[in-house]
């Protein structure tokens, strides 16, 4: 007869489990139950990373593809990362890119209407999508091992003979007008959009926008011109994970490709901004909302900096580590001036990165967050942080490190990434090494020389009227006093046209 389990009998099962293991992983040296948990004794955290080099595979026309075999489910999973993006869509035809990787997946094949298409999938139970970010494209398929032949057959057919079926485009158009529309309705997409044009302006790539006309222009015909021009074999790098033989694997993947028209020619060069940011307080007003989305920063580092790691575990500190980080302990712990409050700072591919720190708080008391924030900038500058801080966010950042290898998908995306982006082979071998060489000098002076108070943009999203009245009970807080005196108002602008009025 079958029996419920009822939620509390699952409950104490899970946690009779959970007392178990954990007694089993920290008994005493003596082997006897612990009477307190601070005699719980862990062993040391031994984990070496794998290398890139044990999975790398050059398919025969060239193709990088990493491959990590694992036998545990029948399943298997290829992602491919295309050197294409929204940086190359053309002027006036903004949205270009994002049509052809939506309609690449959506708008049928020149053997599979759409509808055939989406049932050949499903019959599969096969998960496959195609997507555009700003610098990069992707595709994947996730199927079961023993249909491999058919799964890789349909992905590349849906890879190398899209037919961008008419009245899927022109759905895919109606639905982008649609979301156009909705552009100035949430707080957070209003501080993204204009937090990236204040730091990178208004002309470069990352912060121009598909317009009303430039989605309405998009025709089948640049669809097959971009996808013949940017899908080709000589800008994939592969990942692929799962239940398969490498080998043969590999000689499945170079049949699926043999054949493709790729020209070779090179992707075109993502391009830097030409801007430098202008510090000051910026607002946009949105009267409908009660509370401030606060963003403060300026531009970062690039990628192989060799402050890197310092400057990693300084953020850490100031802001990048949750609960333990300074920021977050002085906005919401001390202060409840807001759910969440931190930092990043990030290392920059292609151009810099940036540092940023934000929190949303209630109109009264951004002003109070903000103040916080600038103190902990300063503070984290003067005085050199506690070795038990240090300490902490180290050790987390190590005890966290298998996690990036944590699967064979892990694994293979991973290297697969490093491949694309020209990462220094050798980074996570020396990583832990890194961290561990950081003390408190390397933080003092990180934060000295990458936190540049007096470059800070600060913007704030949310009725403009009631953040800048504030606290009445506690005048010493105010943008204006951080702004002397001078902010600047950001309209909204045109959902439909992004023109923004004088």
């Amino acid at each position: 007869m079958h029996r419920t389990l009822y939620p509390w009998r699952l409950f104490i099962l899970m946690l009779c489990c959970i007392t178990a293991a954990s007694f089993a992983l920290g008994q005493t040296d003596t082997g006897r139950i612990p009477s307190h948990p601070r005699e719980l004794k862990y062993p040391k955290l031994d984990y070496s990373p794998p290398k890139a080099s044990a999975y790398r595979q050059v398919l025969g026309n060239g193709v990088v593809g990493f491959f990590v075999e694992d036998h545990d489910l029948p399943l298997i999973n290829i992602s491919i990362i295309i050197r294409a993006g929204s940086y190359i869509d053309p002027a006036g035809k903004e949205g270009l890119s994002a049509a052809v990787a939506s309609q690449m997946r959506a708008g049928g094949t020149t053997r599979y209407a759409a509808e055939e298409f989406d049932e050949e999938a499903d019959f599969l139970a096969a998960a496959i999508s195609s997507g555009m970010g700003t610098t990069s494209g992707s595709a994947s398929i996730n199927f079961m091992s023993k249909d491999t032949d058919r799964a890789l057959e349909l992905f590349f057919e849906m890879l190398r003979n899209p037919a961008f079926q008419q009245d899927r485009l022109d759905l895919f158009k109606s639905q982008q007008l649609q979301g156009m529309e909705r552009r100035n309705d949430r707080t957070e997409e209003i501080e993204a959009r204009e937090w990236n044009r204040l730091l990178r302006g208004d002309r470069h790539f990352s912060s121009v926008f598909s317009t009303g006309n430039s989605i309405s222009s998009l025709t089948r015909a640049d669809l097959i011109e971009f996808h013949k021009t940017h899908y080709q074999p000589s800008r994939f790098v592969l990942a692929v994970s799962g239940d398969f033989n490498t080998a043969e694997m590999k000689a499945k993947l170079e049949a699926a490709m043999a054949g493709w028209n790729d020209s070779r020619t090179p992707a075109v060069r993502i391009p830097k901004p030409e801007f430098v940011p202008a510090a000051g307080v910026y607002m946009v007003h949105k009267p409908d909302v009660n509370q401030g989305r606060v963003s403060m920063g300026h531009l970062g580092i690039m990628r192989g900096n060799p402050d890197e790691f310092a400057i990693d575990m300084m953020n850490e500190i100031l802001g990048g580590s949750g609960f333990t980080s300074r920021i977050m302990n002085r906005v919401r712990t001390d202060e409840g001036l807001a759910y969440d409050a931190g930092s990043g700072f990030s290392a920059g591919i292609y151009y810099e990165g940036q540092f940023r720190a934000a929190f949303q708080s209630k109109s009264a008391t951004a002003s109070q967050a903000a103040q916080i924030v600038l103190d902990e900038i300063d503070r984290i500058q003067k005085e050199k942080v506690s070795a038990e801080e240090l300490e902490t966010v180290k050790n987390q950042a190590i005890e966290v490190f298998p996690r990036y290898f944590a699967s064979a998908s892990a694994i293979a995306r991973t290297f697969a990434s490093d491949e694309f982006t020209g990462r220094d082979p050798v980074y996570w071998e020396t990583y832990r090494d890194k961290i561990k060489a950081v003390t408190v000098e390397d933080v003092q002076r990180a934060a000295i020389q990458y936190l540049h108070p007096d470059r800070l943009v600060i913007l704030a999203v949310g009725n403009v009227d009631d953040i800048l009245i504030g606290n009445t009970e506690k005048p010493q807080y105010s943008f204006e006093k951080m702004a002397n005196g001078k902010i600047i108002r950001i309209p909204l602008p045109d959902p439909l046209t992004m023109i923004y009025p004088k």
